[in-house]
C-alpha cells in the first residue's frame, strides 16, 4: 500500500466542542449566592427583626421590601441597556460592595427613613451586579446555556434560602447589631470575583469582534409575556419568604427560629429544583419547563394554609421545588426573546420581573393590615393560575435558535 493511499486511509480528526469554562460559571454562582444572600434572601427574612425594632406596621414593613427589590429591579435593565453598548467589568466588584455596605448598615441606625435609604443602597449594589455577572455567563457557557444559567441561579437561590437560615442561626441573638457580617460578606465576594478579572476583559474584547450573540429577532410581546409570568412567580415566593413566618406565629404559635426554617425549605428546594429545571431546559422544550412548573405547584398551593406538621414540611418543599423550577429557565428564556440585548434581557427577567415581588410584599402587607395573614396565604393559588395562563401564550422557544 503507497504512502498516498495510507494517508487517505486515516480518519479526520474530531473537533471537540467548546466546553463551558466551569470555574468561572461556579465563581460568578458562588458570588450571586453571597449577592441574593444580602438583598433577596436576608431582606424579607428580616421584617419581624425590622418590625420590632421600629414598631412598624405590617404595609411598612413590606414597604421595606419594596424599596429593596425596586432599587434592584428597576436598576438591573437599566445597567444591563447600557452594559450591552459598553461592558463594565468593575460593575461586579463596586456591585457587591454597595451590596454589604448597606445592608450593614442597617443594623445601627434608627430612623425608619434612614433605614429605607441604606436598604436602597444594598438595592442598588444588587442591580449593578446582575447585568454583567449574567454576561460573564453567558460567555463562560460556550453553548451550554441552560446549564451554566441553572449553576449560577443556584447560587442566587442558595443564598435566598441561607439567608433565611442566618436568622435562627445568629441574628436572634445578636439582634439588628450583627449586620455587620455582610460588610465582611461583601468584601469576600469582591476578592471572589477579582481573580477572573482579567479573563473577563479578555472575553469582552473577544465578544466584540466575533460579536457573539444569540440568534433570532426580537419578540417584544412575548417578552412582555413571559416578564408577567415571572412576575407573578417571584409575589408568590417572595409573598412566602416574607409572610409564612408572620403566618406560622399567629396560626400555630410557631417561634420565628423555627418559622424561619420553614422559609430555609421552602427556598432551598427551589434552589435545587432551578438547576434540574436549567439542564432539563437544554433537552426539552423551555416553554414546557416553565408552563408545567406552575400547574404543579397549583396544588400545593392549595394544601398550604390548611397543614401542619410533617404535612407542612412536605407540602413546603414540594411547593418550592416546582414553582421555582423554571427560575434558570426563564432568564435563557427571555434572552432568547430580545437576542439583541442579552444583559438587558436578564435584568428584565432576574431585576424586574423577581425584583417586582417587592410591589407583592407591600400589597400583601396592606393585606395582612386589613384582613389577616392567613388571607395572603390563600392567594397565592390565584396569582399562579393567572400565571400558567399567561405563560401558555408565551412564543415557542422551538422556534428560537442559537448560535
Amino acid at each position: 500500500m503507497s504512502t498516498v493511499q495510507l494517508q487517505h486511509s486515516q480518519p479526520e480528526p474530531i473537533i471537540q466542542p467548546s466546553r463551558m469554562k466551569k470555574r468561572y460559571v461556579y465563581t460568578m454562582g458562588a458570588s450571586h449566592l453571597l449577592n441574593d444572600m444580602m438583598t433577596v434572601g436576608i431582606v424579607p427574612a428580616l421584617l419581624p427583626l425590622y418590625k420590632e425594632a421600629f414598631h412598624l406596621t405590617y404595609t411598612q414593613a413590606g414597604i421595606i421590601v419594596l424599596v429593596s427589590y425596586l432599587t434592584s429591579s428597576v436598576m438591573q435593565p437599566v445597567f444591563g441597556y447600557i452594559t450591552d453598548k459598553n461592558p463594565k467589568p468593575l460593575a461586579l466588584l463596586f456591585g457587591v460592595f454597595l451590596t454589604g455596605l448597606g445592608l450593614s448598615l442597617t443594623g445601627y441606625i434608627h430612623n425608619y427613613y434612614v433605614l429605607l435609604l441604606c436598604v436602597a443602597i444594598s438595592g442598588l449594589g444588587s442591580g449593578i451586579f446582575h447585568p454583567e455577572s449574567n454576561r460573564a455567563v453567558f460567555l463562560a457557557s460556550n453553548g451550554d446555556r441552560g446549564r451554566a444559567q441553572a449553576i449560577y441561579q443556584v447560587g442566587g437561590n442558595s443564598g435566598q434560602a441561607l439567608g433565611a437560615l442566618i436568622i435562627p442561626l445568629l441574628l436572634l441573638s445578636t439582634g439588628l447589631k450583627g449586620m455587620w457580617l455582610f460588610a465582611i460578606i461583601g468584601v469576600c465576594s469582591i476578592f471572589m470575583v477579582y481573580w477572573m478579572m482579567g479573563w473577563y476583559k479578555e472575553q469582552i474584547v473577544h465578544n466584540s469582534r466575533t460579536k457573539k450573540q444569540i440568534a433570532g429577532q426580537d419578540r417584544p410581546l412575548g417578552m412582555f409575556l413571559l416578564l408577567l409570568t415571572v412576575i407573578l412567580r417571584s409575589w408568590v415566593q417572595i409573598g412566602v419568604a416574607g409572610f409564612l413566618p408572620f403566618y406560622l406565629l399567629q396560626k400555630q404559635g410557631m417561634p420565628l427560629h423555627k418559622a424561619d426554617m420553614y422559609v430555609f425549605l421552602f427556598l432551598g428546594a427551589g434552589a435545587l429544583a432551578t438547576y434540574i429545571g436549567g439542564k432539563v431546559s437544554d433537552r426539552v422544550s423551555r416553554k414546557s419547563v416553565v408552563v408545567y412548573s406552575l400547574i404543579a405547584s397549583i396544588p400545593f398551593a392549595l394544601l398550604l394554609p390548611h397543614v401542619t406538621g410533617l404535612a407542612l414540611i412536605a407540602t413546603l418543599f414540594l411547593f418550592g421545588f416546582t414553582i421555582l423550577s423554571s427560575f434558570a429557565v426563564t432568564v435563557v428564556y427571555g434572552q432568547m426573546l430580545i437576542p439583541s440585548k442579552i444583559s438587558m434581557a436578564s435584568g428584565l427577567m432576574i431585576g424586574f420581573g423577581v425584583g417586582a415581588g417587592g410591589v407583592g410584599a407591600t400589597l400583601f402587607g396592606k393585606i395582612s393590615d386589613l384582613y389577616g395573614v392567613n388571607t395572603v396565604m390563600n392567594i397565592f393559588v390565584f396569582l399562579i393560575i393567572i400565571a400558567a395562563i399567561i405563560s401558555v401564550f408565551v412564543p415557542s422557544d422551538k422556534r428560537l435558535s442559537v448560535k
